[in-house]
């Protein structure tokens, strides 16, 4: 397997307020993990900027123009009470796109098998026109969008198993057969979506809730019971990941209480589907994951599993 890592350094750049759990030592642990000589052949390249069309494969121009709106010239700025902007961040959320689409060029052309994308600010939780959670612009709405757009792919699966739910990527997708939404997640917590009977129009959403407390059983239980037979009938002809770490235990922002193995282990269900439907296609977007010990860990073997096929 050839596997690409987008990174830049621009994402260290966009500042959240002290004590924010999305900060830029998260980025900072991941890199210090990918000195290990087991990442020795992982290809690192930095991630180009997007620009503002490719936003609007997935938001509305009012929503650029709001976002645009809210970042400062100095300091930090709010668009809510936990979502924050700096003088960078309108460039480095736009770089996170640039390494998503990318991403999907790169998958597509042959130049890799999967890549995984290391930015911030994240994006699973951007709606059609509203910025929160931590998010900005949806980057695993854009990136599917750009795969049909560009390389004509008929079916995409985004499978988010970020502890919370991506209700952005959701809102974006609920009425589109094209694109399924597969997430897991605890439920009750923030921001208050994903209940199994929330399936969209074409019943292209599968949500796996997951009650405060549990672990890796039942994660693996839903991941087996509801996402992979979903993506078995999807047959998608690409697979994005929202791949954020906080549903492992040291995580402080909830109670799912993951260890690494299971995303190594959820990882390598993807990777047969993609091998077996979409031509090893994968391209996973670094989501939440807010402890870094836990993150560092997490995303490690998960960029392994990807390696290793």
């Amino acid at each position: 397997m050839t596997t690409i890592l987008f990174e830049h350094p621009i994402f260290l750049e966009h500042q959240v307020p002290e004590g924010h759990p999305e900060r830029p030592d998260r980025l900072r642990a991941l890199n210090l993990a990918l000195e290990h000589d087991r990442f020795s052949d992982l290809v690192r390249q930095k991630a180009p900027q997007g620009n503002e069309d490719l936003v609007l494969l997935a938001h509305p121009e009012e929503h650029l123009r709001a976002v645009m709106s809210v970042i400062p010239e100095e300091g930090i700025n709010s668009f809510e009470a936990d979502t924050h902007a700096s003088p960078a961040s309108l460039q480095a959320a736009l770089t996170g796109i640039g390494g998503a689409v990318a991403a999907v060029d790169a998958v597509f052309t042959g130049k890799a098998d999967n890549v995984f994308v290391a930015s911030r600010p994240p994006g699973h939780h951007a709606e059609t026109k509203k910025a929160m959670g931590f998010c900005f612009f949806n980057n695993a709405a854009i990136a599917a969008r750009h795969a049909q757009r560009v390389h004509g792919a008929e079916r995409v699966a985004i499978v988010d198993w970020d502890v919370h739910h991506g209700n952005g990527t959701q809102d974006i997708f609920y009425d589109d057969a094209s694109v399924l939404f597969c997430s897991t997640h605890q439920m009750p917590l923030y921001p208050g979506t994903g209940a199994k009977d929330e399936t969209g129009t074409h019943n292209t959403i599968v949500n796996a809730p997951l009650s405060p407390d549990t672990g890796s059983d039942h994660f693996r239980e839903a991941f087996k019971s509801r996402v992979l037979p979903a993506l078995e009938r999807f047959r998608p002809d690409l697979v994005i990941i929202s791949a954020g770490f906080d549903a492992h235990h040291r995580d402080p922002l909830a109670q799912i209480n993951l260890v690494g193995d299971d995303f190594d282990w959820a990882t390598g269900r993807l990777l047969d589907i993609a091998g077996k439907h979409a031509g090893n296609r994968i391209v996973s977007l670094l989501e939440g994951g807010y402890d870094l010990v836990g993150l560092a860990e997490s995303a490690g073997l998960h960029i392994q599993r990807l390696m290793r096929g």
